[in-house]
């Protein structure tokens, strides 16, 4: 979504330092950029034979100006234009970007059984979905939805809330999301959390945030004994659960993409831990 400021040289060399932490899957859409994300990724792809078959890219439809479209023709030309923009043959994982509440579910099943069977698109999934459209969805779909991308951070924790505070009359109890945690768990379907670094929708960062400064308090102590960033015991936030998410981290500094990715490499948060930051970001235990 970021990699619309930098020419093919850095965008290319960034990809190699992405390769180097073993990050191997690009998330695009085809609103980023207004498709001159993917354009320049496909520039990079056209210029590094072999790269393609070392990563894998998944890309989203649905968002139009002003609306969704999740029509089986929308669904078809929007994949067309990716695949020419990204100069490939095929995406890994197309996902659903945004609940269309005019879709047809036959039609997407249409839409993904042509795709599967032209070998343009090898998995489906979807993003922002709650339990319910997901079983609407599947009512028709026979391919499994592997994903679901779902706002998710230390800050952005209402699907974790609504389990945690379920019997009570907290805030935090208000299930707004059909229960999508446990749903997706229960599915065996993975949550890509975006935005790990956010507050409420696109209000800015929490971390180094006046706002908040118990949580900041915490970040920074944990981050110091164990010797990696606040951006790195976020990540391990989210990666902790057992869910086992995955984090789209949304940057194109590389020196904080090597922060992020210690995460997975030298962090694990204890249950203590874990629910500490959780008390410091405001929530309380029934």
């Amino acid at each position: 979504m970021r990699i619309g400021n930098m020419n093919v040289q850095e965008l290319s060399s960034y990809i190699d330092h992405a390769l180097e932490e073993g990050i191997t899957l690009f998330d695009h859409a085809d609103i980023y950029g207004k498709g001159y994300c993917e354009e320049l990724f496909g520039q990079v792809l056209a210029s590094r034979l072999g790269l393609r078959d070392n990563i894998q890219i998944q890309s989203k439809c649905s968002i139009r100006d002003g609306y969704y479209d999740l029509s089986k023709e929308h669904i078809l030309t929007s994949v067309d234009r990716m695949l020419r923009r990204l100069r490939t043959g095929y995406l890994n994982l197309l996902i659903l970007h945004r609940p269309d509440t005019l879709m047809e579910p036959k039609e997407v099943a249409e839409a993904f059984d042509v795709l599967q069977a032209s070998g343009k698109v090898h998995h489906f999934g979807v993003s922002n979905s709650n339990s319910l459209q997901i079983q609407l969805l599947k009512s028709c779909v026979k391919q499994p939805l592997l994903v679901n991308q779902l706002q998710f951070s230390i800050m952005h924790f209402g699907m974790v809330n609504s389990g945690i505070q379920t019997n009570t009359l907290f805030e935090g109890s208000i299930d707004r999301d059909g229960s999508i945690l446990a749903y997706c768990r229960f599915k065996h379907i993975t949550i890509q959390a975006w935005s790990p670094f956010q507050y409420d929708f696109f209000e800015g960062v929490f971390i180094d945030n006046d706002q908040f400064p118990e949580l900041n308090r915490v970040l920074a102590r944990m981050a110091e004994e164990k010797g990696v960033s606040k951006s790195t015991i976020a990540v391990a936030w989210i990666l902790r659960h057992p869910a086992k998410m995955q984090t789209i981290v949304e940057t194109t500094n590389v020196e904080r993409l090597k922060e992020i990715c210690q995460a997975s490499k030298k962090v694990e948060l204890t249950r203590a831990e874990w629910y500490e930051i959780y008390h410091a970001a405001g929530n309380r235990l029934p």
